[in-house]
């Protein structure tokens, strides 16, 4: 990665969110695609901060985040390193979207918009989120692919004031949600084993009734509220997890 592929003019962009979280995302995609390659040192704190044209707090908080989501490692009085990919698996309590997900992984995501609009909430969406029958919720269908190989078929809904026009997401809903500082700070994710409906067999390029991963996501604001509904069937050969468990000190 050449040192004018820091500057802001490439990786800002106003009104997507704070900067550190747009210099985390820039970092962790040069990561993923390889222009930042396994076992490479970053610049130091200072020199990066001068490269980006941002404070060296800035700096800090980006790379803690990609320290978090095991994508760098921090040696003591030696740097930043880009790690190995076999310890990139994110772990089960990290909240990270599709595209961040795949990022990570080291593929490249995209999708296709299946359907969008503002809809009457179904029964599920009004438990989930809160809602009656009155309100109206956005609602996108998406076929997500990584690498040109079709992964999972989503439906996410949420409330109307939180994303008044679906048509306005782009590549990321959380993008989009940072952006507007509505991304959802916390989830409650349920994962199941289910046969794929005949509907979304052929959008998946599987047989009918081949084993897939069910998962539903409730998303919630620091405040508590419930504002996003992800449900979604994802290919099991391809898409995994890995969970962190500790055991609590006084048991």
């Amino acid at each position: 990665m050449q040192p004018a592929e820091f500057d802001p003019q490439i990786w800002f962009h106003a009104g997507r969110g704070p900067r550190y979280e747009q210099l985390y995302r820039h970092l962790a995609q040069a990561i993923a695609e390889g222009a930042l390659a396994q076992e490479t040192q970053l610049p130091p704190e200072r020199e990066l901060a001068e490269l980006a044209q941002v404070s060296r707090v800035t700096v800090r908080k980006a790379v803690a985040q990609l320290v978090a989501d095991g994508v760098l490692d921090q040696r003591r009085g030696a740097g930043s390193f880009v790690r190995a990919a076999r310890h990139r698996e994110p772990y089960l309590s990290k909240l990270l979207s599709f595209t961040e997900y795949m990022l990570h992984r080291g593929k490249t995501p995209t999708s296709a918009v299946i359907a969008q609009g503002l809809f009457p909430p179904t029964p599920d969406e009004q438990l989930a989120l809160g809602l009656s029958a009155a309100d109206r919720v956005a609602r996108i269908e998406r076929l997500r692919a990584a690498d040109g190989v079709a992964m999972a078929v989503e439906w996410v809904a949420l409330p109307q004031d939180i994303l008044p026009d679906p048509g306005l997401v782009g590549r990321s809903l959380y993008d989009h949600l940072r952006a507007q500082g509505t991304a959802p700070s916390r989830a409650v994710q349920r994962i199941k084993a289910v046969n794929l409906p005949a509907s979304e067999a052929g959008l998946l390029n599987l047989p009918e009734g081949a084993a897939v991963l069910r998962i539903e996501r409730t998303g919630f604001l620091p405040s508590g509220r419930p504002i996003e509904f992800t449900r979604g069937l994802y290919r099991s050969d391809i898409y995994d997890f890995v969970a962190e468990l500790r055991l609590e000190a006084n048991l």
